[in-house]
């Protein structure tokens, strides 16, 4: 993999790096229907990879917000073509990492020392690279230590790249301009947060400390004498990504164990502590051979206010179908319905979203659950795509959903989707 020598910094920079993307997606448009001039069966495959080849390799090379909101999407394989989603996947811990001069500037810039000053061993490679920052392994006193650096410009960037990266989003998704705003405000706020390193070093102490207990999980011990603003040292922690891990055909035994460890760090965090790791990708996840779990990465930590969780919630007892008055009002406060909406609005969007509850929290219904079923995600991804296609919901002119239901929903579709492809059968209630 290449080395960048630098990154954008200006707006005015990363700006023209849209805007020749914007035109080579253009050229692509303009090729495929061409092509399709001469066979009109073709599909729309190739321009899908075409548009996703170039989309990509722009973010990967800017680096921070426009990245990491491809990482979003590549999540949510429902809202995507395949194409998008298997390169827009790369972010998750495969962009092209920064050549040594840069992370040294980083190192001395922050903490007034070069790595070599500072550790007894520093490999200047980077092990990986995502969207915000890149991971180098260490040694300092006999411990092999993990160093994660922030890319140079990334913090500054995050409110005019996310103004840039909104029209391809919109157009990705299908959404209008006026429905992903206040969800956009609260990806900005989060994303602003993820750049502050000192806040993250700061929650990943708090929170790895109150969910040590949990069974078959690891936490990497933090290092704040070595950290700064753009650089957080913690320990290395041994084990493999979910794919790597798959790849070693581990066994139900095992995959359930690591299963069971992750559904119970994520419903502690909810139910106990009402602030959750919101960045369930598999990147930021090391699996082990014997079934433990290692966690890292509190950058995206979703505070979860008390009046949304306690509607949210609501939304799980079988008697709220029974009660019109109740199920309405905890419908318009999860902004599902609105004061504006006819009676028949109501109505319509009412049954939609019972549909889609009724499907989301079956795994909270029974005891045990069994993720390895597809048909399950199969269901939940074609009710969505379904949503996706209603003139009714194309066309309203009102965004459905509280901007607190973003993160939440984001972090358990992450893991439902991790616990899929582990196949796992877990206790669920």
């Amino acid at each position: 993999m290449y080395e960048q020598s630098s990154i954008p910094t200006s707006k005015v920079e990363r700006a023209m790096k849209f805007v020749g993307t914007g035109i080579k997606v253009g050229g692509n448009y303009v090729k495929h229907y061409t092509k399709k001039i001469i066979d009109p069966n073709l599909s729309k495959a190739e321009l899908h990879a075409d548009n996703a080849e170039d989309i990509y390799h722009v973010l990967s090379n800017l680096k921070g917000s426009a990245l990491k909101v491809a990482q979003m999407l590549s999540m949510d394989q429902g809202m995507l073509p395949k194409e998008y989603v298997d390169k827009f996947s790369l972010s998750q811990y495969s962009a092209p990492p920064l050549s040594g001069p840069l992370v040294m500037n980083t190192f001395v810039k922050t903490l007034g020392k070069t790595p070599t000053q500072l550790f007894d061993e520093f490999d200047m490679k980077a092990t990986n690279a995502a969207s915000i920052g890149q991971v180098h392994k260490a040694k300092k006193d006999g411990k092999l230590l993990a160093v994660k650096i922030q890319y140079p410009g990334i913090a500054n960037s995050v409110s005019s790249d996310l103004k840039l990266v909104k029209p391809f989003a919109t157009r990705l998704v299908g959404m209008k301009n006026s429905e992903v705003d206040k969800y956009f405000d609260e990806v900005e706020s989060k994303l602003i947060e993820e750049t502050n390193y000192e806040l993250e070093l700061a929650r990943s102490i708090e929170l790895s400390n109150q969910c040590k207990h949990i069974l078959n999980l690891h936490f990497p011990t933090y290092y704040p004498e070595l950290s700064s603003a753009r650089i957080i040292t913690m320990d290395w922690l041994e084990g493999q990504h979910l794919k790597e891990f798959l790849l070693t055909n581990p066994s139900q035994e095992i995959r359930n164990k690591i299963g069971q460890a992750m559904w119970d760090f994520y419903d502690f965090q909810v139910h106990s502590i009402r602030k959750v790791h919101a960045d369930p990708h598999p990147g930021n996840f090391l699996m082990r051979s014997d079934g433990q779990l290692s966690i890292f990465d509190f950058g995206c930590v979703k505070e979860i206010p008390s009046d949304f969780y306690t509607n949210y919630f609501a939304m799980l007892d079988p008697s709220l179908a029974d009660s019109e008055s109740r199920r309405r009002e905890v419908y318009r406060a999860l902004e599902m319905i609105h004061d504006e909406d006819s009676e028949t609005e109501v109505q319509f969007f009412s049954a939609l979203f019972q549909k889609m509850i009724d499907l989301l929290s079956l795994p909270f219904k029974s005891t045990y659950f069994d993720f390895g079923n597809p048909a399950y995600f199969q269901e939940i991804y074609a009710y969505g795509e379904y949503l996706g296609n209603l003139k009714e919901i194309r066309e309203s002119n009102l965004a459905r959903g509280s901007k607190h239901s973003l993160y939440v929903n984001r972090t358990y579709f992450g893991l439902y989707s991790l616990l899929t492809e582990l196949k796992a059968n877990i206790k669920t209630n």
